[in-house]
């Protein structure tokens, strides 16, 4: 297991990830930002981000907004960010999940 500030990132078996999830036709995957990075959350303040470098595609779990993601690195990377050391993960998949506050009312991502 990973922690890097309020992203958790959790390495699974591959035969756990859901098919829709797993088949990169049907879930072709997050969009990178402009420095090639797989953006796993962006701070709201300082605009810093969670991000994964290196080979691989990021999932969000469809129609669930605040529910996890998965990873997919081929490869292994690193996961970087402006005020954190990076840290090396081994080729595999991953359920990336973000740490939540409740609000009265409402249940949101935590902000950077």
């Amino acid at each position: 297991m990973f922690r890097q500030g309020d992203v958790l990132i959790v390495p699974v078996a591959e035969e756990t990830v859901p098919a829709r999830v797993g088949d990169a036709e049907r879930a072709p995957g997050e969009p990178r930002d402009a420095r090639g990075r797989l953006v796993l959350a962006l701070g709201e303040v300082t605009g810093h981000a969670h991000a994964v470098t290196g080979p691989g595609r990021l999932v969000r779990e469809p129609g669930d907004e605040l529910g996890p993601m998965f990873l997919h690195l081929p490869e292994g990377g690193r996961v970087v960010h402006e005020e954190h050391a990076a840290i090396p993960l081994p080729k595999g998949w991953f359920r990336v999940v973000r740490q939540r506050e409740y609000l009265p009312g409402a249940v949101r991502m935590v902000a950077d």
